[in-house]
């Protein structure tokens, strides 16, 4: 175009770096607008690269979807298969570790075991003063018949010499009895609970850029060996300042092999693989959530337990021999040396010929042995002016989804536990799993149909609805129920029990909680389907380590007794409305082909709402579009006088 031209002659103009061989987005638009000119208009987002300039990488070698892994065979080879198991196993282990705090920190029932006149406890138990705030996965169960204590100073009823406890989560000790975190020390419980979240948010942001310049299969092993360590340590802690510690490294371990297999599988897959195999390793890790009961109460002691949770991990230990580095990421940050010794390794295992390579992967191969590595850190995505925008919005979407969760589950089980019916803890736990399991059983149908950008704004719009309806109709109610004097529609609304507006409440809070969960999951789902391959690993940290600050809400709210709780559902009501109208401006990746460099992230742009009607300019414009009108001003190129900060749409 005209103005691009003279930008070029004055030293001016900004363009994309230039990244693991590709060209500069002026380049690349103007040979992508030939393509969409021929091209049909359904065409993939991701715009074709152009041929190779001098001194840059073959296209075919950089289309990874398109030339290399249907020269592996895809999907289909027994070879990726076996790997896309082996990415499955450990799923469930890791559900056993999410959600261990359940019970290893679950807070029981006390009582004050008063002693006799020789100095012996009694069988006439004293209830303690228990403060029982209750987490999203857990209940509260009735305590036995015994003497109501005498009214006094709560501080004096928490002096006891001897605690007798009741815990609800099918272990004899748990962390809380073992060193008597009640009364005085409660709030470290809470600590211990921020431990293992702040771990995960710190592994996934470090771990993360670590797997984009030195590979996915070094961080998933060296996870392995230290979580082996720290796991097991904290089974032998002697006191809860070494718990909390030891389990900050637990969890920064076990965010490096969470975000490790996610990537090695999404790069595993062709396009229309991806969202299925994510779903069965989802699926794996909630049967360890469902599974974790069982295992508690057959362990009975926490440290038996947590040390049972953690052996399986010594299985991965063989994957040192068996897995190897991600073809994908090889390719991508031009280590084509190592690339083609995978891929022959590919081709051995599925017992394929190289002489079938009909595109010709394996010569142009051989012509880029000798080109240097580059790799790319996800500071990058700063010069970008779509893929920052993208990642962003996703990581806003994943803090509301997991934010707002806890608002929904702290609402419903504060109203079950306004019943006169004593609550089981199991109850309140498969309550929880069961909305979780139905949520991610809903997103493939609708995924399915709607696509990744269509579902994500589903389930965000039933997010916003549950919030407000609870939030603004029932307070509403129940401030005109209070008005002696009213009108007929508030008349009406005062015949409402308070009974029919806890159910109602309870109801917006479980579609609140299923619609929540399903915004979390595919928000991560999404980041790492539209970040390319070179910065996927730290894209996934940001956006997994933004669904941790989420989750980190809750144990927050529980160590301030929930003050401000009104207040935090209100802040995250407001965001799941912004969040809405910011999902419009992400592209549809389904079906599509994954970006493999940074160029290919930004030109991964969303296709218009409304088609544009023939020989109409449209008024906004991505690089690629601007350079279809570029004939229109070549005639006037040099009489015009516009300067050059202006562009084609007066911008």
């Amino acid at each position: 175009m005209a103005i691009d031209r003279r930008r070029e002659a004055a030293g001016g103009g900004r363009q994309l770096p230039e990244e693991n061989g590709s060209l500069p987005a002026g380049e690349a638009g103007s040979a992508a607008a030939a393509t969409l000119a021929v091209a049909p208009p359904a065409t993939a987002e991701i715009q074709t690269l152009p041929p190779p300039a001098a001194g840059s990488c073959s296209p075919l070698l950089l289309d990874y979807d398109g030339s290399v892994l249907p020269f592996l065979g895809g999907l289909g080879g027994g070879y990726q298969r076996t790997l896309v198991l082996l990415t499955w196993i450990p799923a469930l282990f890791i559900g056993f570790s999410q959600f261990s705090d359940s019970f290893l920190l679950d807070q029981p029932d006390f009582w004050c075991r008063e002693p006799d006149g020789q100095g012996n406890g009694t069988d006439n138990l004293t209830r303690g003063l228990a403060n029982h705030s209750q987490s999203s996965s857990a209940g509260m169960l009735g305590a036995p018949a015994l003497p109501t204590p005498p009214p006094g100073d709560n501080a004096s009823q928490c002096h006891c010499h001897e605690w007798h406890y009741l815990i609800r989560a099918g272990l004899v000790q748990n962390v809380v009895s073992k060193w008597d975190l009640v009364c005085e020390s409660s709030w470290k419980v809470h600590i211990a609970k921020f431990s293992l979240l702040v771990g995960l948010i710190f592994g996934y942001l470090i771990t993360g850029c670590i797997a984009d310049w030195v590979g996915r299969r070094p961080v998933l092993l060296f996870s392995v060996i230290f979580i082996l360590i720290f796991g097991l340590t904290v089974a032998l802690s002697v006191n809860v300042t070494m718990f909390s510690t030891l389990r900050f490294f637990e969890g920064f371990c076990l965010a490096g092999i969470i975000l490790s297999l996610y990537a090695l599988r999404i790069e595993l897959c062709p396009p229309g693989h991806r969202f299925m195999v994510t779903m069965v390793a989802s699926f794996i890790a909630m049967a360890g959530q469902f599974l974790m009961p069982g295992l508690a109460a057959l362990c009975r002691d926490w440290q038996v337990l947590q040390a049972v949770i953690i052996c399986p991990f010594l299985l991965m230990l063989l994957y040192w021999v068996i897995f190897p580095e991600s073809l994908r990421w090889l390719m991508a940050t031009q280590q084509f040396e190592a690339a083609k010794k995978l891929i022959l390794h590919f081709t051995n295992k599925n017992e394929m010929n190289v002489e079938s390579d009909i595109k010709g992967v394996m010569p142009e191969l051989e012509k880029e042995l000798t080109r240097r590595p580059k790799k790319v850190c996800i500071v990058k995505v700063v010069g970008t002016r779509n893929l920052w925008k993208n990642i962003v919005v996703l990581c806003v979407n994943s803090l509301t989804g997991f934010g707002i969760h806890h608002c929904f589950a702290k609402s419903m089980m504060g109203h079950e536990m306004k019943n006169s019916n004593p609550h089981h803890f199991y109850t309140d736990y498969y309550t929880m799993a069961g909305i979780a399991l139905a949520s991610c059983l809903a997103m493939c149908p609708v995924v399915g149909f709607l696509g990744r950008r269509g579902g994500l704004l589903l389930f965000m719009i039933l997010t916003a609805l549950a919030s407000l309806l609870q939030l603004g109709l029932l307070n509403l109610i129940g401030k005109y129920s209070q008005l002696p004097d009213s009108g007929t529609v508030y008349k009406c609304l005062c015949s409402m029990s308070d009974s029919v507006k806890d159910k109602f409440s309870t109801a917006f809070s479980i579609v609140g909680m299923f619609s929540s969960h399903a915004v979390g999951s595919l928000s991560v789902f999404f980041c790492a389907e539209i970040t390319p391959t070179v910065i996927r690993g730290g894209g996934l940290g940001l956006v997994l380590a933004s669904a941790g600050f989420g989750m980190l809400t809750a144990p927050i709210m529980e160590l301030h007794n929930q003050k401000g709780y009104f207040l935090h559902h209100v802040i995250f009501a407001c965001c799941t409305l912004i969040c809405i109208i910011c999902i419009l401006l992400l592209p549809e990746s389904k079906n599509q082909n994954l970006p493999e460099n940074i160029p290919d992230g930004e030109h991964y742009t969303r296709k218009p709402l409304l088609p544009h009607k023939k020989g109409e300019q449209p008024l906004l414009l991505t690089n690629s579009e601007l350079k279809d009108y570029s004939g229109l001003h070549d005639s006037s190129a040099v009489g015009d006088g516009v300067s050059e900060n202006t562009t084609a749409n007066g911008m």
